[in-house]
């Protein structure tokens, strides 16, 4: 095990080499075999349609970086931290993507984000290669205050209309993210992204690049007001926002099934239909369409010869079964009845227009904050509301154990949606990620959360505020519904340098340097590890997931029952048996636990590889 992420870039080298394993070379690709392989001119033309920008290649070397940070279990600020599949984890989310490659790489079945839309206000994480070197911009991303906050000034750059790269920059933030996040998509997957008139043409194009025009599925227009604007400086008043969506892979979407809206025609029971509401259609074609002809008598006997939507027989069929009516009281043209509990079986599709009145709109979304935090309004600046987000999990086509990602968790709308979700009897968890970022005292648009938390005696944070907004959402749940017996928990995890030391290459012939390096040999552990933190980096690291099984057996780790055995604290002749016993696929141990008895070493190791069990020591 090395300790560090699965890179974007080794995964699609291990698949290129599964399919074309001729175009490799002492393991590297051989252009010119793969350019002949694909029977591609070799003196191709660049001149030809891409997307490019300022800045990209150096966006793809951040992306391809890996990253040797870890999770830490943060149980104080967690519920029900050990029965919970909820999860929410606090740090900057492009690490936080990479953490989770190994462990969560083609598990989620949906990613719903709201990212910043760029309208020159914002201050968002981006490499610049004309101010920093790839280490600066490393290290910027891992900075914080001495109160722990990421710090505004070295954490977020303002992304101003008059910078030259204004655009640019924001591509650059998002092109990392939303590869890793493709890499978390299971085959049947769909993304959901939320943004304004400012980026949608980028963030179309950047889409079209990663997940291919083929798994386009739609372009929603969300209308999110409720009011109509009277702005003398625009020509066009905005009242809509956009939302995109792709799935993973379309052809694999369209086999498992696509997700449906709850109906929202209307209908009624004027003739006391034993089945119940009904509404109808025209059984008479358009005139844009074609069909069968043939004459109908109503009952009244009146006589139409048109062309009908079905066969003579299948009308007959439908009159039998009273599912034709005849307008006119009986004398005009028929209609088929279709009824709302087949509607209701079958689901509706959606469209690309969203109304404010069925799918809610900001107020509403503001409205609901308000309410959960007390009557304190501008607790977050245009939260998304609940019916919005409800209704794109509906179109996510959720199965049991399903996983829903936002990595832009903001207030944490998703969590709070789900939890309704869920509490309707929505078998599905959710992994929500939100930096630490500072709310500024002075910010007018979050006045109302300063209030809260400074109530609260919590840190003036994003993320504080989306987990309290989760306390909230779940209290006000069980005060509804107290018998609702459903998973409304959720454990907090934080990123942070990983437990272990590395080592890094010394230059200059720094003797001290050299002699600091080398003892990583005797003991690889941070001063500031812990046990149970080692345990989760390890977990994430060998590829399990955070909703583990964790148990504590004689002084060793088992997880998910034989899967995988750590030994952290302490090692004998005793505990080896016992790690054989259970039988454990893998094992992973302190190589200094060993330290003077070698014999131990050698003998467990060769026990292990009886046992037909994976031994490794770090």
């Amino acid at each position: 095990m090395d300790g560090i992420s699965l890179t974007p870039e080794q995964e699609k080298l291990n698949a290129l080499k599964k399919v074309l394993p001729e175009v490799f070379a002492e393991g590297k690709v051989d252009w010119e075999k793969l350019k002949a392989t694909l029977g591609e001119d070799i003196n191709f033309s660049n001149e030809r349609y891409v997307l490019n920008w300022a800045g990209k290649s150096e966006a793809f070397k951040v992306l391809q970086a890996p990253t040797t940070k870890t999770l830490v279990p943060a149980k104080g600020e967690s519920v029900n931290f050990d029965e919970t599949k909820n999860i929410f984890i606090e740090g900057e989310n492009l690490e936080v993507l990479k953490v989770l490659q190994k462990s969560y790489f083609g598990k989620v079945k949906m990613i719903y984000i709201d990212p910043p839309y760029n309208t020159g206000n914002d201050s968002f994480i981006y490499p610049d290669k004309f101010s920093e070197t790839k280490e600066e911009y490393k290290k910027r991303v891992g900075d914080k205050d001495e109160e722990g906050y990421m710090t505004k000034d070295g954490m977020f750059k303002k992304n101003s209309k008059e910078n030259g790269q204004y655009h640019s920059n924001w591509l650059n933030m998002m092109m990392p993210r939303l590869y890793l996040a493709k890499n978390l998509l299971k085959q049947d997957g769909t993304i959901f992204i939320s943004i304004d008139d400012n980026e949608i043409h980028n963030l179309k194009a950047v889409m079209n690049e990663i997940f291919g025009e083929d798994n386009f599925e739609g372009h929603i227009h969300w209308r999110r007001r409720h009011n109509q604007p009277n702005d003398k400086t625009k020509l066009i008043g905005l009242v809509a926002e956009h939302i995109l969506c792709y799935a993973k892979d379309s052809s694999y979407l369209k086999m498992n099934g696509v997700g449906k809206l709850p109906i929202t025609g209307k209908f009624s029971n004027p003739d006391n239909d034993p089945r119940g509401d009904w509404a109808s259609k025209p059984w008479k074609v358009g005139s844009d369409q074609s069909g069968s002809s043939y004459t109908i008598e109503t009952p009244t006997g009146q006589t139409f010869t048109e062309d009908w939507m079905g066969e003579e027989k299948t009308f007959k069929e439908l009159l039998d079964d009273k599912r034709i009516i005849f307008t006119k009281n009986g004398k005009g043209l028929p209609r088929k009845k279709y009824y709302k509990f087949e509607r209701e079986q079958e689901g509706q599709c959606a469209t690309n227009w969203w109304a404010h009145d069925i799918f809610g709109h900001n107020q509403k979304g503001n409205d609901e904050l308000t309410e959960l935090f007390e009557g304190v309004k501008n607790v977050f600046s245009n939260p998304k509301p609940t019916q919005l987000l409800k209704s794109l999990i509906q179109l996510g086509n959720l199965n049991k154990d399903d996983i829903v990602l936002d990595f832009f968790a903001g207030s944490a709308s998703t969590g709070d949606a789900l939890f309704q979700e869920i509490s309707e009897g929505l078998n599905a968890k959710f992994i929500l990620i939100q930096m630490a970022e500072r709310i500024e005292e002075n910010d007018k648009n979050q006045k109302g959360a300063i209030k809260i938390l400074e109530k609260l005696g919590k840190p003036l944070s994003i993320s504080e505020l989306s987990k309290e907004r989760l306390l909230r959402a779940r209290k006000k749940i069980l005060e509804d519904y107290p018998e609702n017996k459903k998973d409304l928990g959720f454990k907090v995890l934080k990123l942070a340098e990983s437990n272990f030391k590395k080592w890094q290459q010394i230059k200059d012939n720094n003797t001290k340097a050299l002699e600091e390096q080398i003892k990583l040999f005797i003991d690889p552990i941070n001063e500031n590890s812990t046990t149970q933190n080692m345990v989760y980096e390890l977990l994430l690291k060998s590829g399990k997931d955070l909703n583990s099984k964790i148990e504590l057996k004689d002084g060793f780790y088992v997880i998910n029952d034989n899967e995988l055995v750590l030994l952290l604290e302490q090692v004998n002749q005793k505990i080896i048996d016992s790690v054989i016993a259970v039988k454990a696929k893998k094992v992973i141990a302190l190589d200094k636990l060993f330290k003077g008895n070698d014999q131990l070493k050698t003998n467990a190791s060769l026990q292990m590889k009886e046992a037909s069990t994976e031994f490794k020591t770090i």
